[in-house]
């Protein structure tokens, strides 16, 4: 992964990293984790190395 080209990616969007930070740590109502636990097609891949255990396949913000 090249996260030079992604922080300059970020640094262009004009995204503030703390707007980043808080967009990602939203929970998902079907099984609670951050929304940063969740891959590209919203199944949750669990914390720490463990699988989510919730059968999550669709992250759903709280908020």
């Amino acid at each position: 992964m090249d996260y030079n080209r992604i922080d300059d990616s970020i640094a262009k969007s004009g995204v503030a990293m703390g707007d980043l930070i808080s967009y990602f740590r939203v929970k998902c109502k079907n099984c609670g984790h951050h929304r940063i636990m969740h891959d590209g097609s919203g199944k949750c891949e669990g914390v720490m190395n463990k699988p989510c255990t919730s059968g999550c396949d669709k992250y759903v913000p709280e908020i």
